[in-house]
């Protein structure tokens, strides 16, 4: 790889666009001073990034952009290309020749491009790095910087020296990771924080979670006792069903048959000619007793109804008295609440008032009282309204069965009074010896056995009033256990049961226990379980993954740890080498400059003065140091380098003893010496031997064509021993217009310059 050419476009005094090839292993550029030649220089620390603009000779960034002369407009940007034939790929991307140009605007807008392709600065710089070059550093020295590595301390000589041994891509890896270690760090104390906020609420919905479980758990045992309750109570039902059918089927049979008896016996007491007054009392008393009957029997199915509903009545309040015993349940009524704040406002309001401590403090106890009495009051209140409702519906039911008790008395009177007087003419036919005696004594038999078989039926139906009853209660709890649990709870024809049939006392130890389960339910409040299962699902699956983020985060912590402490292990050795081949070269040009001698970089730990704590110093004041020979203490801190010098024929040893002259040849032997042990692609030096003498200059031009051999030179120069190295000569100059101009010179008529 190596440096093609530069172009200037509106950079600094080079308002025209201006071109430089370099064609030559050494490139030299002359002109007088102020011609705008260290332009040059500055154009290639601004191309390859620099960002500081003192290092440019500027404030902002508009102070590189040509400002006009005086026949000159001034620029709205400048702009800096620079060409580099890459065929052998040192600069890692797929081009042949590559092209980096940084564009500044007026408003300090920065542009930076690859090969015509916007990029980042950090792009720019990355792509550098591989292959040892940056914006500023060892391979562009301007002038009055040659011994700025001596002026430095150990550790910004380190620094440097680390630059030029390219392990500045180390630096930058290492950084880059203390940075994403940092940000890991971050996260991680970010995670951490979202995971404790999240903890409380977590440990709530599990526990409500553990509460709809268990309801979950209850609504299943609670299927399993339904579905078999109601294939019992089914088979019961059915059973009853046809018992009765079966109870009412001979007596109705019988009676239609009785039925016609009577009548043929009817018709023969009206066929007889001599009617006699008694056949028709009987018919008459049959007549009315039959009505009687038939009244009895409609009131007895009244009663029979009413009494159905008094016992669901009965069985309703007991459940809601049952329900509202529990403190859960209780009803808290609006016009209580409103009375209790208008109060506390009260006390509230003479609070204001008061500046008392005491009196305050009373206030606020009555407060406290109020809320502890108004809570102990509802908590043993029952709660009255629905249940006064069912009891005046039942005591209405108790009144209207007493009247219809009142009335079924009555018809059994009237009753009693019409069998007495169907008794007494019986008595009086069975005396009598007249022709119909035969059918008024069949008439009276069938009568008293119709009467019996009435009374038997009469029963029956009032067994069959409760079975409806029974049937509609059925119904209703299929209908409440479909809304409560859904319809796979109402589905009981496919559940198996250990027998057809069981104990009625056992089955309705069964709807007790299915009660007190729904009770528990209805207690345990599982109206909105599905949200809570949801929220803590999410709730949980939020905490797991910031379980595995963490995780994680961890392992990545530890990992950029490892890479860092490798990084830096790298770092060292590779530096330590490093520093052992660079002495090899600047004893070798410090003896070139100075005729002999010695110099060598060393790396050290600079000692740093501490402060000690107070409980450090009481601890060796206790031990016979005294405080002010305890207050200081010197550590050790980072690894630096040091320079050490010794000139020939002198007493001379250290930076500090050698003159302005011993300065700048030791600063150029020791750049020359880094250069050589990792030689960068090009090195700009901008008047570094401005403060040679000739035989210094003949020493120093000696040097540089060595160091030709591994580096592209470009030569920043007045001097003619320098002059006369390079291959092409670039002349600055400037006009009265501002404007600064090149003209190249081929490398004989350097030669004639020069001399």
């Amino acid at each position: 790889m190596y440096l093609k050419s530069l172009e200037l476009s509106g950079f600094k005094s080079f308002a025209k666009k201006s071109s430089l090839e370099f064609n030559a292993s050494i490139s030299s550029i002359v002109g007088p001073n102020g011609s705008g030649k260290s332009n040059i220089a500055e154009a290639f620390r601004f191309v390859l990034g620099e960002q500081s603009f003192k290092s440019m000779r500027g404030k902002k960034g508009e102070d590189l952009i040509f400002n006009g002369g005086k026949d000159s407009q001034r620029a709205n940007r400048a702009n800096v290309k620079v060409l580099f034939d890459n065929s052998d790929h040192t600069l890692n991307v797929d081009f042949d020749e590559v092209s980096i140009e940084r564009v500044v605007h007026r408003d300090g807008i920065n542009q930076y491009l690859i090969n015509g392709s916007e990029v980042r600065l950090r792009d720019i710089i990355e792509l550098l790095a591989g292959a040892h070059i940056g914006a500023s550093g060892h391979h562009i020295i301007s002038q009055g910087e040659a011994d700025k590595i001596l002026n430095a301390n150990l550790r910004e000589r380190r620094t440097m020296v680390e630059d030029a041994l390219g392990l500045k891509i180390y630096q930058y890896k290492k950084e880059e990771s203390e940075r994403k270690l940092e940000k890991t760090e971050e996260n991680i104390k970010s995670v951490e924080s979202l995971r404790r906020e999240i903890a409380p609420h977590l440990k709530f919905l599990k526990k409500q979670v553990e509460k709809v479980e268990k309801a979950r758990e209850m609504k299943e045992e609670l299927k399993d006792l339904y579905r078999e309750y109601f294939k019992r109570e089914d088979i019961y039902l059915k059973l009853q069903k046809e018992d009765l059918a079966a109870r009412k089927k001979g007596p109705q049979a019988e009676l239609v048959a009785l039925e016609n008896e009577l009548e043929k016996a009817k018709k023969i007491l009206a066929a007889t000619k001599e009617k006699d007054s008694r056949g028709e009392a009987i018919i008459d008393v049959e007549s009315k007793l039959k009505i009687v009957r038939s009244e009895k029997e409609v009131l007895t199915r009244e009663v029979g109804r009413i009494e159905g509903e008094i016992a669901y009545l009965e069985k309703n309040i007991k459940k809601q008295k049952e329900s509202t015993s529990q403190i859960e349940q209780k009803t808290v009524y609006l016009h209580e609440l409103e009375a209790l704040r208008k109060t506390i406002d009260q006390h509230a309001s003479e609070a204001e008032g008061k500046t008392d401590v005491a009196a305050i403090k009373s206030l606020i106890y009555k407060i406290r009282d109020l809320f502890r009495n108004f809570i102990e009051s509802n908590r043993t209140k029952k709660d009255q309204a629905a249940i006064g409702d069912l009891e005046n519906e039942l005591a209405n039911l108790n009144e209207e069965r007493k009247q219809l008790d009142q009335k079924l008395q009555k018809q059994a009177t009237e009753e009693t009074g019409l069998n007495n007087e169907y008794l007494r003419l019986k008595n009086e036919v069975e005396k009598g010896k007249d022709t119909s005696l035969e059918a008024e004594r069949k008439m009276l038999q069938v009568m008293a056995r119709q009467n019996d078989i009435r009374a038997t039926l009469n029963s029956l139906q009032v067994t069959e009033e409760r079975f409806v009853l029974e049937e509609t209660d059925f119904k209703r709890e299929l209908g409440e256990a479909g809304v409560l649990l859904g319809r796979e709870a109402t589905e009981y024809e496919s559940f198996k049961i250990g027998g057809e049939a069981s104990a009625r006392s056992e089955q309705l130890e069964r709807r007790r226990y299915i009660e007190k389960i729904k009770i528990r339910l209805e207690e345990a409040g599982t109206g909105a379980g599905e949200d809570i299962l949801k929220e803590y699902t999410e709730a949980e699956e939020r905490d797991i993954f910031l379980g595995r983020e963490l995780e994680d985060l961890d392992k990545s912590a530890v990992s950029l740890k490892e890479l860092i402490t490798d990084l830096e292990n790298r770092l060292d050795v590779e530096f330590k080498e490093g520093v052992r081949k660079i002495n090899e070269e600047f004893g070798k040009f410090f003896a070139l400059m100075f005729g002999g001698g010695k110099a060598s970089l060393e790396v050290i730990r600079e000692k740093v003065r501490r402060r000690r704590s107070d409980e450090d110093l009481d601890l060796l004041e206790a031990e016979g140091y005294s405080r002010a020979e305890s207050e200081a203490d010197s550590a050790l801190g980072d690894e630096g380098i040091d320079i050490n010098v010794s000139l020939p024929h002198k007493k001379i040893k250290g930076l500090v003893m050698l003159s302005g002259g011993e300065r700048a040849l030791t600063s150029i032997a020791l750049l020359f010496a880094i250069s050589q042990v990792n030689p960068p692609p090009f090195i700009i030096l901008d008047e570094t031997d401005a403060a040679l003498d000739e035989a210094n200059s003949r020493k120093y031009g000696d040097m540089i064509e060595n160091l030709s051999k591994f580096s592209q030179l470009i030569l920043i120069t007045h001097n003619r021993e320098t002059m006369s190295r390079a291959g092409v000569i670039y002349g600055v100059t400037m006009g009265g217009d501002g404007l600064s101009k090149l003209l190249s010179i081929q490398f004989e008529e350097a030669v004639v310059v020069a001399k």
